[in-house]
């Protein structure tokens, strides 16, 4: 049976908040879990809900619970100059900028009703984004030992990454997710390592073709490839 998931477009949204919508939410799916599994009831019948957030940040890096602060090369003095916040969370990952144009998916599913291999839920997420730009004309690739789509991601000298990913997992509830770049300013990314890896920049869909992209467009394209790769249908929610 198709897995129904709640979609959510919360437009432009500072990260706090969202975070604690987030959060919010997985509690309550896990705490739906723990009790089934006290009373030992088939966890892939419980009352969870799975939801898929859209969001567009303010400027914002966020540094995954491994991440090395001095992959920040600004302080955060001058962050606020900048109009730049900074968080510190629970994903797994290295530093990440999200901003304007960049839309950002919070995918909040339970792989107890879908799959419980963390592998496999990443590499979905990854085609996605790449069937998503493969619309566009480009070939998105994965990065051996990395999460993301890249581009010509063996290549020294040309890999690039259009579209970052990390994740946090609770009893096999999923929280945060990717960020795909269409149009930002992707000079904020100076300012950081992208994702802890030196050496390798960021592009975007803007960048690689030439032109602005209709941002409206690429949402529902990640929508479309989200429900085939996923086998589900959205709900709005």
């Amino acid at each position: 049976m198709r897995q129904k998931v709640y979609f959510e477009d919360l437009g432009v949204k500072s990260y706090q908040p969202t975070w604690d919508y987030q959060e919010a939410i997985l509690a309550k799916n896990t705490q739906i879990k723990s009790k089934a599994r006290e009373k030992e009831e088939d966890v892939k019948q419980t009352s969870t809900e799975h939801r898929l957030l859209f969001v567009e940040h303010p400027p914002v890096f966020t540094l995954g619970k491994n991440g090395k602060r001095e992959h920040v090369l600004v302080s955060e003095e001058h962050l606020q100059k900048m109009g730049i916040e900074f968080f510190h969370i629970n994903r797994g990952g290295d530093i990440t900028y999200h901003g304007p144009q960049q839309i950002v998916g919070y995918p909040i599913l339970d792989l107890d009703k879908f799959k419980t291999d963390l592998g496999w839920y990443l590499r979905s997420l990854e085609q996605v984004i790449i069937n998503t730009i493969a619309e566009y004309g480009l070939l998105g690739e994965r990065s051996s030992g990395e999460t993301g789509v890249w581009l010509q991601p063996n290549d020294p000298f040309l890999a690039r990454k259009i579209c970052a990913m990390g994740i946090k997992c609770s009893r096999w509830v999923t929280m945060h997710g990717f960020a795909l770049n269409v149009n930002p300013d992707l000079s904020h990314f100076e300012y950081i390592v992208p994702c802890g890896i030196q050496g390798k920049t960021v592009t975007s869909l803007e960048k690689e073709l030439g032109e602005k992209v209709n941002y409206e467009e690429v949402k529902e394209k990640i929508k479309k490839h989200f429900q085939l790769i996923f086998d589900c249908e959205f709900v709005e929610g």
